[in-house]
């Protein structure tokens, strides 16, 4: 029998590395649809803590913002006269409204005393405060202020207020002058305070004036409860505030930062001290204006935040963030794992290894709500990186690539433990990282053929 003649060796095109890494890429994006469902469940728990905190603020008075004494005087201006028989002269028409007077000094004080009050599991801080009002008023300048008005200083009152008087816990006292006069709440007379678009809940005292060129020197003291946020409007031309507490997290913001502050073991055991001072010309109103112009005095408020440092929610919310960035490098770690060995990997072992790592994210938002985020991230990521990192070790029945999965996933979640705690420069060491990542892809997969052909002899 003759012998066929050997054909010659062909191209024979395999399974292509190229279209199976585009696959796993597109994994990698699916993986932000399972993400995205636990976002909205963050989101959810987030609302019910935030529900939480507002349930116990109606009882304890919620965020509470203080504005100190000020005088509101009445007044009309009339707009169409006229003469009668005997030459004197009627008003027909006429404008009125209201003054406010702010003092020439005001200082404000106030001490608080905190705790945490806890439904179930969600924990918001409370406070108890004690508050001191002081303001220096000169009213004999104010008639100059109103030209061809009417100020009818019979009818004036003594003002304050509060956002919410749910959280009085003693009568309000003024002393005007040296006399003891009790503060009640607001009558018809008196409306319209909206600092920033926040209704107030007035309290007023009839002063009666009859000498208005006398200094008035006025003290108020009242003692309120609140959650979360203490605040004070600078309601002198010239204001100083100081607060104190014992509080160990307290966060300064308002319209103005204070001018000095302390929140070491210097200041009150643990707790803070801020003093704020703000001159006339910074507050941006003048000593008189009308009543309808108290809307911008909230720009003015001075106002330490009582912060939870045990509060989950956006040091979760930041870890998602970044959700699938990390998904796309296990994935690409796995890709790496499989193009150097002679084990191939179905989709849905990629997709297991996804949902392995959303699933980081519902334990984290579950244990942070019992024991803390740190605690909780340990506990998460531990089990994480154990379960994925075993899972290479078994598909590729190798010891040592367990070893390395260990360590290259490990490493992964220290530098999301990282960018959550560095709030500044998690931007800045996100992106490092994730160009060191893609330079070291681009040198191991230099050598891969990623067509996948290969020579076969027939």
């Amino acid at each position: 029998m003759d012998d066929f003649p050997t054909p010659p060796p062909r191209l024979q095109k395999g399974r292509s590395k190229g279209t199976k890494f585009l696959v796993v890429c597109a994994l990698a994006v699916l993986m932000a649809i399972p993400a995205l469902l636990v976002f909205a469940l963050l989101m959810e728990r987030t609302n019910r803590a935030e529900g939480v905190a507002r349930e116990i603020g109606d009882q304890m008075g919620g965020e509470q913002v203080f504005l100190g004494p000020v005088i509101q005087v009445p007044y009309v201006i009339p707009t169409r006269t006229s003469t009668d028989e005997k030459g004197n002269r009627v008003v027909l028409a006429q404008e009125s409204g209201n003054l406010i007077v702010f003092p020439q000094t005001g200082k404000a004080s106030a001490a608080t005393k905190s705790d945490v009050r806890s439904r179930s599991i969600f924990r918001v801080p409370v406070y108890t405060a004690d508050l001191n009002f002081d303001a220096a008023f000169d009213l004999k300048d104010v008639q100059a202020s109103r030209p061809g008005a009417v100020l009818m200083w019979d009818k004036a009152q003594l003002v304050t207020g509060a956002t919410d008087s749910r959280g009085a816990r003693k009568d309000i006292v003024a002393q005007i002058n040296g006399a003891s006069v009790m503060m009640a709440p607001s009558g018809p007379g008196v409306t319209g305070f909206s600092p920033d678009g926040t209704d107030f809940d007035l309290f007023a005292a009839p002063l009666a004036l009859s000498d208005t060129a006398t200094p008035l020197e006025i003290k108020v003291g009242m003692t309120f409860t609140g959650t979360r946020k203490l605040g004070v409007l600078a309601y002198g031309k010239s204001s100083e505030a100081t607060i104190t507490g014992d509080w160990k997290y307290p966060s300064f913001g308002g319209g103005f930062l204070p001018a000095t502050r302390q929140t070491d073991e210097t200041a009150r055991k643990g707790g803070f001290s801020a003093q704020w001072s703000v001159p006339f010309i910074a507050r941006g109103l003048p000593a008189v204006i009308d009543q309808n112009q108290m809307m911008t005095l909230g720009k003015s408020e001075l106002s330490v935040t009582f912060v939870e440092p045990t509060n989950p929610y956006q040091s979760v919310g930041r870890s998602l963030k970044y959700a699938l960035l990390f998904v796309g490098l296990v994935f690409l770690t796995y890709f790496l794992f499989e193009s150097t060995s002679k084990k191939e990997l179905h989709p849905a072992q990629y997709i297991l290894v996804g949902l392995a790592q959303i699933t980081f994210y519902l334990l984290l938002l579950s244990f942070a709500e019992r024991i803390g985020f740190d605690a909780a991230f340990v506990v998460a990521a531990g089990a994480t990186v154990t379960l994925i990192a075993g899972y290479a070790g078994l598909i590729f029945h190798s010891r040592w690539r367990f070893m390395a999965a260990f360590a290259v996933f490990g490493a992964l979640y220290a530098l999301i433990y990282v960018l959550m705690r560095m709030e500044d420069y998690a931007l800045l060491v996100g992106a490092c990282s994730a160009f060191l990542v893609i330079a070291a892809v681009m040198v191991l997969t230099r050598n891969i053929n990623w067509y996948g052909n290969r020579i076969e002899e027939a």
